[in-house]
């Protein structure tokens, strides 16, 4: 047999193939259940970008500022019922940041996703850059100009203009304010 023939006939398979479309079915599935459906809820300031794998709930309950980037495989759950996640201008949000604005309760005697949940807002304030990994638990204010190193777990607030690091996240500097971020516009 020939390249040319075997090229073609492998091609002829591939669209013979019933997996070929159940893959384009699985796709759009995603992008339905996932992420597009709940980007649509979001309000978000000019200039912000989202990569197409974050995993996004309760979308009407989230706000992101101007000219932010929210990084590959992040996470940014707000409450079923009440919890917001409020994100300022200018933000930056490494790989794989995990923000989430609910929380089981722990009472003995009963399993815990049978507890209710303990919802409080998340606020990040504006020029923020949050590590890889980063978790942001329930409740936390992040204070305008942190840096968060990676794999920090913030489960307090911080003061603005600080650099926190560890687990459980912990100032361990400060950033001299700055004047990088450009004033708003009108």
């Amino acid at each position: 047999m020939s390249q040319l023939f075997k090229k073609v006939l492998n091609a002829v398979r591939s669209f013979a193939d019933p997996r070929t479309y159940l893959h384009v079915l699985r796709l759009f599935h995603y992008c339905g259940y996932s992420h597009v459906r709940e980007k649509r809820k979001i309000v978000m300031g000019k200039g912000t970008g989202i990569s197409p794998n974050v995993s996004l709930r309760n979308g009407e309950r989230i706000v992101i500022g101007r000219d932010c980037h929210i990084g590959e495989r992040c996470y940014l759950w707000a409450g079923d019922s009440t919890g917001r996640i409020i994100i300022g201008d200018y933000v930056s949000l490494a790989p794989e940041v995990f923000v989430t604005a609910s929380d089981y309760r722990f009472e003995t005697g009963k399993p815990f996703r049978q507890q209710p949940k303990n919802e409080r807002d998340i606020r990040i304030g504006t020029d923020v850059w949050l590590g890889a990994r980063v978790v942001v638990t329930a409740g936390v204010t992040i204070g305008d100009g942190c840096i968060v190193g990676a794999g920090a777990v913030v489960t307090k607030d911080l003061p603005a203009e600080s650099i926190a690091a560890g687990v459980p996240a912990r100032v361990i500097g400060n950033r001299a304010p700055t004047q990088a971020v450009p004033p708003h516009e009108s």
